[in-house]
Parts: C-alpha cells; sequence; structure tokens
C-alpha cells in the first residue's frame, strides 16, 4: 500500500482532477467530475447515519463497497438514471485511479449497482429539405440584421451539417485545421475525450470556408487570418465563445422559419444528428458513422442506423398501394 491510505478525500479529488486535466478535457467535464464526486462524497454519513462526513475530514480508508451502495442510493433517490449513471462512471474512474496510485487495494464500485441507460436517440431536423431551407436562407444578407455576415453564418452551418461537428469541437477550430490538397480537403478535428479525427469536406463546403476567410480578411485584415488563430470569431474579430455560437445557430433558425422544425433539446446538436442521419440513409455503415463522428462506441453510432430503418418502414407504411391492401384483408 502506498503510504497515502490515510489521506482525505477531499485532498484525493483533487488529485485524480488534476491527473484528468493532462487529457484536455472540457471545463463542463472537468466540472461534471468535480459535482459528481464532492456530491456523492457528501451523502456518505458519520456514524449516527446522517450528519456528512466534511472532506477535509473523511478518510479515504472509510470508503467501502457497503458505504458507497448507501451513499449512491441517497444520491439515486431524487436523480434521472443518466446521471446516476454519469456519477457511477466517475466514481469509477475516481477508484481505478486510486487503485493504480496504490492508495486503494480494489476498486468498490463493481459491487454498486448502476441503472441501464438507453443511447440518446438522434434529433436531426425534421423535414425532408430542411437543411437545404436553412442554408439557403442564411445565404442570404438579411436587411433587419445589425450587422450580417452570411458567409460566416453559413460557415458554421456547413462544418455542422457536412462534417458533423459538436459545439465543442467548432469552437477548437483554428484556420489551419482545415487542410489538404484540392480534392483532398479535410477538416482536422480535436475530438471528444482528447481523440483526435479527420473528416473529409466537399469542393462545396471548400468554397463556404474560402468565401469566409476572405470576408474576414475584408473585415479585419489579413492578420486576422493567420494559421494557429480561431477559425470562428465573432462580429468583433475575437474568438467564437460557446453562448455566442449557440445564439448564432439559432438566429439562423429564426431567419429560416425553421424552428419548429427543430427538436427539443437538440439545437446545435441536431445539425450533427441530421449530417449522421443523412449518411445512414445513404447507405453508409455503422463503423464509417463512428469514425466521422468520433464516437467511443460503435452502440451509438448503430442508433442512426435503426432509426434510419424505422423511418425506412415507416415510408413504406405510407405507401397507397399498402393501405389498399390492408383495406382488402381487414375486409376478408
Amino acid at each position: 500500500m502506498h503510504d497515502k491510505a490515510d489521506e482525505m478525500v477531499g485532498a484525493l479529488i483533487e488529485e485524480f482532477l488534476t491527473a484528468r486535466a493532462t487529457r484536455k478535457p472540457s471545463p463542463h467535464t472537468l466540472a461534471a467530475y468535480r459535482r459528481d464526486l464532492t456530491t456523492v462524497a457528501a451523502l456518505v454519513a458519520a456514524d449516527d447515519g446522517t450528519t456528512p462526513l466534511p472532506l477535509d475530514r473523511f478518510p479515504v480508508t472509510a470508503l467501502s463497497p457497503r458505504v458507497m451502495r448507501v451513499a449512491f442510493a441517497r444520491f439515486a433517490a431524487p436523480r434521472a438514471a443518466a446521471s446516476v449513471h454519469r456519477a457511477w462512471s466517475t466514481w469509477n474512474s475516481f477508484f481505478t485511479f486510486l487503485v493504480a496510485e496504490g492508495v486503494v487495494p480494489g476498486n468498490p464500485m463493481p459491487a454498486v449497482g448502476r441503472p441501464r441507460t438507453p443511447l440518446p436517440r438522434p434529433k436531426p431536423l425534421r423535414g425532408e429539405d430542411t437543411p437545404e431551407e436553412l442554408l439557403a436562407a442564411v445565404a442570404r444578407a438579411e436587411g433587419r440584421q445589425r450587422d450580417p455576415w452570411p458567409e460566416r453564418d453559413l460557415a458554421v452551418l456547413a462544418l455542422a451539417l457536412c462534417a458533423g461537428l459538436r459545439l465543442s469541437e467548432l469552437l477548437a477550430l483554428r484556420v489551419s485545421s482545415v487542410a489538404g490538397r484540392a480534392g483532398e480537403r479535410r477538416v482536422d478535428v480535436a475530438g471528444k475525450g482528447g481523440r483526435p479525427r479527420t473528416v473529409p469536406i466537399e469542393a462545396g463546403v471548400d468554397r463556404v470556408l474560402a468565401g469566409y476567410l476572405d470576408s474576414r480578411r475584408r473585415r479585419f485584415g489579413g492578420r486576422s487570418v493567420r494559421p494557429d488563430g480561431p477559425l470562428l470569431v465573432d462580429r468583433q474579430g475575437e474568438p467564437l465563445r460557446r453562448g455566442g455560437l449557440q445564439y448564432l445557430v439559432e438566429s439562423c433558425y429564426r431567419r429560416a422559419g425553421i424552428g419548429d422544425r427543430v427538436p427539443r433539446g437538440a439545437r446545435l446538436h441536431a445539425l450533427r444528428h441530421t449530417f449522421a442521419t443523412r449518411l445512414a440513409e445513404d447507405g453508409a455503415s455503422a463503423a464509417e458513422i463512428m469514425r466521422l463522428l468520433g464516437h467511443a462506441s460503435l452502440a451509438s453510432s448503430q442508433t442512426y442506423i435503426e432509426v434510419t430503418a424505422g423511418q425506412q418502414r415507416a415510408a413504406v407504411a405510407a405507401n397507397r398501394t399498402n393501405r389498399a391492401l390492408s383495406g382488402l384483408t381487414r375486409g376478408s
């Protein structure tokens, strides 16, 4: 055993988060780790069964399987299965780290139950021609906008709809992320969990990005498009941030008049889901979708195939001949 066996949980949580930071997770991911660890730890009660133990006076040796089961039972009571599952995974990673460091002899989390959570269903834009309507509307500069920049807005939508990038991936792009020779253009993406990937882009997207960078030179000068600079900027030439990107996409939906065709809870992500769903509709395999979207598991990509199969069955069921045949068989 390591000489840290008597250390307090609070200090070890900080050590774990420092170790995780070297993987370059997003600030939101690190905040979620901290929240899951401290919230469950605070539910570990003292001998009276009700008083939480302060983290700075809470030895790691107190975290037995029985103690963790009780704490997770309290944590799970008011929360959704997905939240419990995420917290379980965080604690499992925490104990794996402690075992590797020689702080504890084993990981108690396999003895703690966790709910099964179904994979989230894809939420693409509704309507067969909605993506094309959105792009056409945004390409037109509207007089009602105070400072229209259709080239920039169209570049954001093209990267999300034709390369399937996440919000965090869009924000992390540099000017040099768009690379390759003519006919072999690509976007180099810093993916989720530090997993890099390359997404090919076609000539249309390449022209949109080139038009955007030209418009940026006219606005802010040639120095604004240095290779190491951010690819996406706001109207002041500053790096586009999370809230600004979300607002930009929402405003594009409003300008195109398609707000009612955007699934609830999947505003920017609906563009990524549309990219993946169309890949599946056009015959891409789950393995190809997995590589292009940067999924960690094949199961996540398989959901797009399954949803597409359901849509195809619904289309067949809507065929008028099928309906007529159904009427005949009911009559007989």
